[in-house]
């Protein structure tokens, strides 16, 4: 895998969670909440594939990095937004900038899981398959 690759379902998944939630105000959670009869089968049906494509991701993160793996992306990730706030490079106080953080975390993971299989196999030269008859 290309570091091109990498970037592409990273940002896939960055899209995905943006897709969700956002705090712009146009996002999946801001179209459909609260639930209302108006485009009741176009909200759905949205919903249903932005469930599925969570499903594909989260599904290829807990498989490749497992449990220890994802805390330890995300105690990564929690201390260098540490690091930022410590050194004053950024300003959690607004509400908005935590939810971009968030965002930002959580498709990282993602990216990172959707993606393990691929890195593990450039550094170490070692395959990942999937149990057969599970």
């Amino acid at each position: 895998m290309k570091i091109s690759g990498f970037f592409i379902r990273w940002s896939f998944a960055l899209l995905l969670v943006f897709i969700t939630y956002n705090p712009t105000g146009y996002s999946l959670v801001h179209w459909v909440w609260p639930f209302g009869n108006e485009q009741l089968p176009l909200k759905i049906l949205a919903s249903l594939l932005i469930l599925g494509c969570y499903v594909i991701y989260l599904t290829a993160t807990f498989r490749s990095l497992g449990w220890i793996g994802i805390v330890l992306v995300l105690a990564f990730c929690g201390t260098l937004v540490w690091l930022f706030v410590d050194q004053g490079w950024m300003d959690l106080s607004n509400p908005g900038i935590l939810s971009w953080v968030m965002i930002v975390i959580v498709g990282t993971v993602m990216g990172l899981g959707i993606s393990w299989s691929h890195i593990k196999k450039r550094l170490t030269g070692q395959f990942d398959t999937d149990d057969v008859g599970e």
